[in-house]
């Protein structure tokens, strides 16, 4: 028997299979030649005798200390050969939490035993991560570095497979490093990757990510899980060939392009339809608009012919004015020669008339040119004048500077003599530092007297504020003992009394109700009282301390605000806020008056409490439910009682108890419990006497603040007094201050006047000379005037006589100048009387004249016209096809321009006639058409797509259903049969979907004798049940499977003892091959198909690995069955060899043999 010994290692707390330190893997071969009948070997009670077969093979005990080695398992002859692919030997190092250790499993079943944390499922995930997957496929740890053993830097997994016949065995090598989280792989010693890893596990078929294949601890719930369609993906993945995966995989994608397909083409159908059905509603329309259209396209082209009749119009007319144009020419002409001689005396009078008229401007010319020279010169004249004018100005200037000189130079000559005498005299005596001292004395003492003064200020105003804060005190005393004679201010001490946060609340509220947009209530025990004190109890039993404690809004908006002030702001506790927008009517009674006094009840709650509706409305909709919780003075009968417990009653009180009833619809009518409470008794709405030890305590507080008011009034007048004199102090000192720093500044500015007097004299004294140096050279300034004076008079005479003479040439010039026009008005009177005599023959001439200029006009109009009209006509033939220039050239041959008005008058005057309808049905009409004709093709070209859609459908579903078909009646066949054998039912039935995507596995099962095969799910059978199912399922592909092996941890965990024992028997006669021969000609006859599914071996199918913590006693066992066994943990030996199962054995025996 194979075996590791690991090093001691440290135990680990949770409860995963990974959990030990030092471990033992011990393999059991069991080859025992006992074969048993199946009635022997297996007790359908649940239970198996132990002396119907040895507890283990007498070869066991031929093999040393009960150990199995590699090569022993190598050698043995046994019935059962690895199947390629299987699984020879596991080698781990560092792994989880394996120092170091090696299996070797058997080719068929191999149970992998041992307690919980011992490392079972770490050889589940040694095999996972080992053949190149990854741990999402464990459901465990999510980085594989977090499986290397702690405190190791990394893991070593080794796995050989089976290799192919006359191949040798490939070994595959893991290593996992915990730095950077990495892997690297290893393939017969040659360093590969993960890639190339999964390609030749692949290879021989191996499907970690198939559930049906591999299905570790974790991933249990997955599998179960597992719908219905994607257990027939797994199945086929697990037992049939990759072919059949791809037909199935080629039928969902065909049958997702018919949906798609079908699903446009009937969109196109219907579409088509729709576009047929409006066209054949707009025939009619659209015949009509094409008419229309005719008649328009009629106008338009009788409009476009206008043009050239237009232009031959034109052209017409301007070839009448041309030759209308020569004949007026010639008329004109032989006109002028007829009038010429009559007309030669009119023009050289007028010639003369012209000449007389340039003569009579140059005069004019020459008369404003002598003006102007004239103008000019008596312009100079009156400058001249207004120089000698100025300078008789200058003069009397000078003569006034020489009085005012000598006056300043007087005024000056006495101040240097004052100045003088003044500094002859002594200065004036003065001690700078006796007047300072004297000011800093009156300072000093004035700061005292403010500081004295300030000093007294604030004790009188300390002490007016101690005064005021008594009066106050005074003031709310006077209100409290106020209160205590009213009821409000009984139930505000109560309040207070109760929750001294409340009473600040509501204080705070009264105060600033101004600020809500509604009314605020206050809590019950002060907005409201009951009506009858008998009563009381019973009402305020109805009340929650907190009920009592509420306030009541009317909005959202003043439940925000009181909510802020009183949390946030004032910080209070035990503050309940409640918002009621309701009113009373909103709540009316349970039941009738009438039906109400049946119960025996005086009333309601509300009929005995009275307060604002709001409050009340609110505790209607709160806890007290006053509305509905009835009253009465006596106790309830019991008929009443039950009677209430089928009303819509819920509470009631009576004298002593409070009535409760809990009805829990969800289990029935009958589901209904009462609860009983006492009443207690009143404290908050009773009427109580006042409090006399409060009332005098607060007599005798307004008489002592009272007594103290007094004496600080009177020690405030004392202060004030004492304040007016120290002011008047202060006013005489800063007067006496006034009057030194006055006359020291008298004093400062008389000493600095004398010192400044030298100063002062010699500037006075340098004025003097100034004024002496300016009168000196006004005589000069004088003569220098009478000079310029003379010299500009002799300037102006000059000028006069120049001024005379030019108003003489001016004279003169007027002169001629009036005798050119007296010749000129001659001229113009002689050749008027010409021209008069001549007006006749001129008007006629002029006449002829105009009348050639309007034709000549005419002509040039009609010429610009026509080429205009030629261009435009060119223009347009260019762009007109033939059959449209044909009809422009016939209707421009065949009608006049006034026969063209005519007809487009005509046919517009049809066209009014015709309704106009909708200008772009035609169009519509067209563009509709082309979609129809597009869709008609389209359906076409897709139908054809779906002919051949439904051909390769049917092509792959002919060869790919019969295959399924066969491997599901044999997974069913197999299923049933093991069920059977545990006196159940079971069948594997395909559910077929016109989707393929919805096709799925069917498993129907029957647990009891009388009841019919059911659908296996989690609402009909229970976990045990569906247990034994999945394991059957598993179980009933081994024989089909094309892996070479298989892995389940932990299934039954789930399963009742009788459930297990009947399992695990059909578990080792399938893996051993033990039921081969109920199925062998089946088996013949799917082999000699030839369907590419996998072959079984003839030693009972592939490798299995069976995980569990726990096994029942008594267990069938048969040849083929390899168990390992693993213990480790803290408590293992360090010497393997201590561990000798051989002894345990032979002990076993002993105590057996001694039992018989």
């Amino acid at each position: 028997m194979p075996s590791a010994v690991t090093p001691q290692r440290r135990m680990r707390d949770d409860d995963s299979d990974n959990e030990s330190e030092n471990g033992s893997v011990d393999t059991i071969n069991e080859r025992a030649a006992f074969r048993t009948s199946k009635k022997s070997r297996l007790n359908l009670n649940g239970d198996a005798s132990p002396s119907q077969r040895p507890l283990l093979p007498d070869g066991y005990l031929s093999q040393a200390n009960g150990r199995y080695t590699p090569e022993s398992s190598r050698s043995e002859g046994t019935a059962m050969p690895y199947q390629p692919g299987s699984i020879v030997r596991v080698k781990l190092i560092n792994f989880v939490t394996y120092t170091a250790v090696e299996f070797f499993p058997g080719p068929s079943l191999n149970m992998v035993i041992g307690p919980n944390g011992t490392g079972k499922s770490t050889l589940v995930c040694a095999i996972c991560l080992g053949l190149g997957w990854g741990p999402q496929h464990l459901g465990r740890a999510k980085e594989v570095s977090e499986f290397v053993k702690h405190g190791s830097q990394e893991a070593h997994i080794e796995i050989e497979l089976q290799g192919r016949p006359s191949k040798r065995n490939p070994v595959l090598r893991c290593v996992i490093k915990r730095e950077g989280n990495k892997s690297n792989y290893y393939i017969d010693g040659q360093p590969s990757n993960k890639k190339k890893v999964v390609e030749l596990s692949r290879s021989f078929a191996i499907q970690i990510d198939n559930l049906c294949q591999f299905l570790p601890q974790d991933k249990v719930v997955e599998f179960a899980a597992m719908t219905p369609i994607e257990l027939l993906r797994s199945t086929q993945r697990a037992v049939a060939s990759q072919e059949m995966l791809d037909w199935h995989e080629m039928l969902k994608e065909l049958r997702s392009n018919q949906r798609t397909v079908q699903a446009q083409t009937a969109v196109d159908l219907e579409t088509l339809t729709n576009l047929e059905g409006r066209q054949r509603m707009q025939e009619a329309d659209v015949e009509r608009m094409r008419e229309r259209e005719a008649i328009k396209e009629r106008v338009k082209m009788l409009e476009l012919a206008r043009p050239l009749l237009e232009f031959l119009d034109i052209k017409a007319k301007h070839q009448d004015m041309r030759k209308q144009r020569t004949a007026v020419f010639n008329s004109l002409q032989a006109l002028e020669r007829e009038v010429e001689p009559t007309l030669q005396a009119a023009n050289a009078k007028e010639q003369y008339r012209d000449k007389l008229r340039r003569f009579a401007l140059n005069r004019s010319r020459a008369v404003e040119t002598a003006d102007l020279k004239a103008t000019e010169f008596s312009k100079k004249v009156n400058s001249c004048q207004d120089r000698v004018q100025q300078t008789d100005k200058e003069k009397e200037s000078e003569a006034k500077s020489i009085k005012m000189n000598k006056a300043d130079s007087k005024r000056l000559e006495d101040i240097i003599k004052r100045l003088q005498k003044q500094l002859e005299a002594s200065p004036v005596e003065f001690d700078v530092a006796s007047f300072n001292e004297q000011i800093r004395d009156k300072e000093r003492e004035l700061r005292e007297l403010v500081e004295k003064g300030s000093k007294t200020k604030a004790d009188t105003r300390a002490l007016d504020q101690q005064r005021l804060e008594r009066q106050r005190r005074i003031t709310r005393a006077q209100e409290e003992l106020a209160k205590l004679e009213s009821r409000a201010g009984q139930q505000y001490q109560k309040l207070e009394r109760k929750s001294r946060d409340t009473a600040r609340a509501w204080a705070w509220i009264q105060e600033h109700q101004h600020e809500f947009k509604n009314h605020v209530y206050g809590p019950p025990i002060v907005e409201c009282s009951v009506k009858d004190p008998a009563y009381v109890n019973i009402v305020e039993s109805c009340f929650g301390e907190s009920d009592l404690l509420t306030f009541t809004v009317q909005s959202q908006d003043d439940f925000n605000k009181l909510h802020r002030q009183l949390h946030r702001e004032m910080r209070l506790s035990e503050i309940n806020i409640t918002e009621m927008a309701g009113t009373m009517n909103d709540f009316p009674p349970p039941v009738s008056e009438q039906e109400m006094h049946r119960y025996g009840f005086d009333g309601w709650v509300l009929d005995y409490i009275t307060g604002p509706e709001v409050v009340l409305a609110a505790l209607c909709a709160g806890g007290p439910k006053l509305n509905s919780t009835g009253v009465a003075l006596h106790d309830t009968t019991e008929e009443q009682y039950q009677q209430l417990q089928n009303s819509p009653i819920s509470r009631w009180i009576s004298q002593k108890s409070i009535n409760r009833i809990v009805r829990r619809r969800e289990y029935g009518p009958s589901a209904v419990t009462t609860a009983v409470h006492d009443i207690k008794q009143a404290r908050y709405w009773t009427d109580q006497p006042v409090d006399m030890t409060a009332r005098r305590g607060l007599q005798e507080n307004i008489d002592g603040w009272s007594e103290e008011v007094e004496a600080m009034s009177a020690g405030i007048a004392d202060m004030r007094s004492q304040l007016v004199r120290n002011q008047n102090e202060c006013t005489d000192i800063h007067q006496a201050r006034k009057s030194l720093e006055d006359e020291k500044q008298q004093k400062q500015a008389e000493v600095k006047a004398f010192k400044e007097l030298p100063e002062r004299l010699i500037q006075q004294e340098e004025k003097l000379a100034s004024l002496q140096n300016i009168q000196a050279g006004v005589r000069d300034r004088i003569q220098a005037l009478d000079d310029r004076q003379d010299a500009t008079t002799l300037e102006k005479g000059q000028a006069a006589l120049a001024y005379a003479n030019a108003v003489e040439v001016l004279r003169k010039a007027h002169d001629d100048s009036f005798e050119a026009e007296l010749m000129l008005i001659e001229a113009t009177s002689d050749y008027e009387v010409l021209s008069e005599l001549n007006s006749t023959v001129k008007q006629q001439l002029e006449e002829k004249r105009q009348e050639a200029e309007q034709i000549a006009s005419l002509v040039t109009e009609y010429a610009t016209k026509a080429r205009q009209l030629m261009a435009k006509v060119q223009e347009f033939n260019a762009g007109l096809a033939e059959e449209v220039r044909e009809e422009y050239l016939r209707i421009s041959e065949s009608m006049k321009a006034e026969e063209l008005d005519n007809e487009i008058e005509s046919e517009k005057a049809r066209l009014e006639l015709m309704h106009e309808g909708n200008g772009g049905i035609i169009r519509e009409y067209e563009e509709r058409q082309k979609k129809i004709d597009a869709l008609r093709t389209r359906i076409a070209e897709v139908e054809a797509a779906l002919d051949e859609l439904n051909e390769k459908i049917k092509e792959i579903r002919d060869k790919w259903e019969p295959q399924l078909d066969k491997l599901i009646q044999r997974i069913s066949d197999s299923f049933a049969f093991n069920m059977k054998q545990i006196n159940c039912a079971g069948e594997v039935s395909v559910y077929k979907d016109d989707d393929f995507d919805q096709w799925a596995i069917q498993i129907q099962v029957k647990f009891r004798e009388h009841e019919p095969l059911t659908i296996l799910d989690s609402h009909r059978q229970s976990g045990g049940e569906r247990a034994v199912s999945t394991i059957f399922y598993l179980m009933s592909l081994q024989s089909l499977t094309r892996s070479p092996f298989r892995v389940v941890d932990e299934i039954n965990q789930g399963m009742d003892p009788r459930n297990e024992r009947l399992v695990h028997a059909r578990m080792v006669s399938i893996a051993t091959g033990n039921d081969e021969q109920q199925f062998q000609q089946d088996e013949e006859d799917n082999d000699a198909d030839g369907n590419g599914e996998g072959e079984r071996s003839a030693g009972g199918g592939s490798q299995y690995f069976l995980i569990t913590p726990k096994l029942l006693h008594n267990l069938r066992y048969e040849r083929g069955m390899r168990v390992l066994c693993i213990a480790s943990g803290e408590y293992m030996p360090k010497d393997q060899a201590c561990v000798d199962f051989r002894a345990c054995v032979d002990i076993k025996r002993g105590i057996v043999a001694a039992m018989g």
